[in-house]
């Protein structure tokens, strides 16, 4: 396992966060996504959709966190945004959430860094901050054909919940499952090193 730590995203943190946004969906969504679709998405604008994210949050539970290699530079090389479930994190014609559900909208890391437990991290980080913001349960939504996401996530205790949905990209459905995980009463051991390809979950903030 690489050295690194998780902290709060910083908004000088935002360009970067959109370049590896960007990066990691153009080779793990390539399958699952028209190409054309990945290739219209701008930089730039998801610079500023993650600056508005981490500087005026929709409440303080909302949370962006950023993980980061320790090598002869700190390398920032994966984020995770999470918070309170919304509308968005709901299956079609669903009720809303119970209020002590927490959602992760996005957990990427860079694949180039793959592989070196900054996913594990930023997964556990999330887990401490929702105990203390007093969340029972969290879910996430993940590609069907994702499978190093699924494998992610269950090797960390979530599950299928039975919700599903179709995302329409362009005219194209693309079909979602949820997994859900009871967040534990108690601090747990960080999760080891991933051993499959770097966790891809959520959607864009």
């Amino acid at each position: 396992m690489a050295l690194g730590y998780v902290r709060p995203a910083r908004p000088q943190d935002a360009g970067e966060i959109a370049r590896i946004q960007l990066a990691t969906w153009r080779v793990a969504y390539r399958r699952l996504l028209p190409r054309h679709v990945l290739d219209r998405l701008d930089e730039a604008f998801l610079a500023r959709q993650w600056s508005a994210a981490v500087e005026s949050p929709p409440s303080p539970r909302h949370r962006v966190l950023v993980a980061i290699e320790q090598a002869e530079q700190s390398v920032l090389v994966g984020f995770a945004a999470v918070g309170p479930a919304d509308e968005q994190a709901l299956a079609p014609e669903e009720p809303a959430l119970p209020p002590d559900t927490a959602a992760v909208t996005d957990l990427l890391v860079e694949p180039r860094w793959g592989r070196r437990g900054h996913g594990s991290r930023l997964l556990a980080a999330s887990v401490d901050l929702w105990r203390e913001d007093g969340f029972a349960t969290a879910v996430a939504w993940a590609f069907d054909g994702d499978e190093a996401t699924r494998k992610f996530l269950t090797s960390t205790g979530w599950e299928p919940d039975g919700a599903a949905r179709a995302l329409d990209v362009d005219d194209m459905l693309v079909p979602q499952l949820r997994m859900h995980v009871r967040v534990p009463t108690e601090p747990v051991p960080a999760p080891p090193a991933e051993t499959g390809p770097s966790p891809e979950t959520g959607s864009t903030a």
